[in-house]
């Protein structure tokens, strides 16, 4: 893959959103629609920043609604401080923050991988501002999750950091990412850029603090059901049955027993389903919107 073309295509990326600062910490998000329209905050998880939603948040916008995808520190575009708390508690203190800052009262929340617990984080913080929750590929369930096995190596110290330079290597990142994570219908080009953003100017040291923040406990566990299940907002599930990561066996039909949806919407995809299924994605959420506005 020639350098030259993902350095285009991050260019071109990134002119399409702006930067913000929030709680200390610079960032970057797509923000595309009406700017009084109803909000939907989109929550990515890792190894993912908001570049992951840029086919999603235009196709959300062009519903008439305003659609925003944020990067959480540590990946993307945002800044990576050493201090930072790179827990899930803090992670979606930090999104709260972000939310504020981008002037959002109420909002919509899609929320995918992490982002679901970070969002969970949002929606037990101020369940009233929350307008309605979509699932993609997420967990809740946290207290019997296992990392997959592409994910399991960053969480140990010494191997975590050999496996992450080890994406380096020409053509292992596309590899995984083809196994379980998008199709072949996903352009070369547009996965290599998900490198740069992930190992950004601190060589993923960020990313693997993230990776080892998972707060995989009891508490957090009913938290997270809370945020599901005890709620003055209505979820949805949408979800990539293809998906070996999180499957739907396992974790979709954790997420549907705990939030009681009766019709799941299951796409023919993998784990990064937004890469394959932009526009099936954003019609389920301004059809949801729509009737929860």
């Amino acid at each position: 893959m020639k350098t030259a073309q993902v350095e285009g295509l991050l260019a071109r990326y990134r002119s399409s959103g702006r930067t913000f600062t929030a709680g200390g910490i610079s960032s970057f998000a797509l923000d595309d629609g009406p700017p009084h329209a109803p909000a939907v905050v989109c929550v990515h998880g890792v190894p993912a920043s908001a570049y992951l939603y840029r086919k999603v948040v235009p196709a959300i916008a062009a519903s008439g609604l305003r659609a925003i995808a944020i990067d959480l520190p540590g990946l993307g575009f945002a800044e990576r401080p050493i201090d930072a708390d790179y827990t899930w508690t803090g992670l979606g203190r930090w999104l709260l923050s972000a939310i504020d800052e981008l002037q959002l009262d109420r909002f919509h929340l899609v929320v995918h991988d992490i982002g679901g617990p970070i969002g969970f984080e949002v929606a037990n913080a101020v369940p009233k501002r929350v307008l309605s929750m979509t699932l993609l590929n997420t967990l809740i369930e946290v207290q019997s999750f296992h990392r997959p096995w592409p994910m399991e190596p960053f969480a140990r110290r010494g191997i975590g950091e050999a496996w992450l330079a080890s994406l380096r290597v020409p053509g292992a990142f596309l590899s995984i990412m083809r196994l379980v994570g998008v199709s072949r219908r996903v352009p070369t080009a547009e996965i290599a850029c998900w490198l740069p953003l992930l190992f950004g100017d601190d060589g993923g040291r960020a990313f693997l603090k993230i990776m080892r923040g998972f707060e995989l406990n009891a508490a957090k566990q009913q938290q997270y059901l809370d945020a599901v299940r005890h709620r003055p907002y209505p979820v949805q599930i949408v979800w990539g049955e293809r998906d070996k990561m999180l499957p739907w066996r396992r974790q979709g039909v954790q997420a549907q027993r705990a939030a009681g949806v009766t019709e799941p919407i299951l796409l023919p995809g993998k784990h990064f389903l937004q890469e394959d299924y932009p526009q099936e994605i954003a019609d389920a959420v301004s059809h949801f919107v729509s009737r929860h506005s």
